[in-house]
């Protein structure tokens, strides 16, 4: 069985918007935290509730479910997309609503 370690990719931005930082910094928890927040503890309720079960799944059979592993896997990933963008201030990237693992990819300025 093959384990692979966590993986955290975060481009450093050679430049932020100073708009975009004013922005998050006087109306961040508006336009992100609460719908994202909102949204996010509702998905974090469930991911506690599939953790419970997987702890014992796990116990029982000795591996994750395969799609109770995916579902708290998008929710870590979309946790850390919001975090990262506020109140982070690490992109400008507004966090997509979705877990989805090429979702948050931003292309390459040129």
């Amino acid at each position: 069985m093959a384990y692979s370690p966590v993986k955290f990719d975060l481009e450093y931005p050679e430049k932020l918007s100073r708009g975009k930082l004013i922005l998050k910094s006087l109306f961040g928890y508006f336009y992100v935290m609460i719908p994202h927040g909102v949204i996010l503890s509702l998905y974090g309720v469930a991911v506690s509730v599939v953790m419970f079960i997987s702890w014992w799944a796990i116990l029982f059979t000795g591996k994750f479910p395969r799609g109770m592993f995916d579902f708290v896997v998008k929710y870590f990933r979309w946790s850390l997309r919001v975090t990262a963008y506020f109140p982070g201030f690490m992109t400008d990237a507004y966090p997509p609503f979705n877990g989805d693992e090429d979702a948050g990819a931003v292309p390459p300025s040129k």
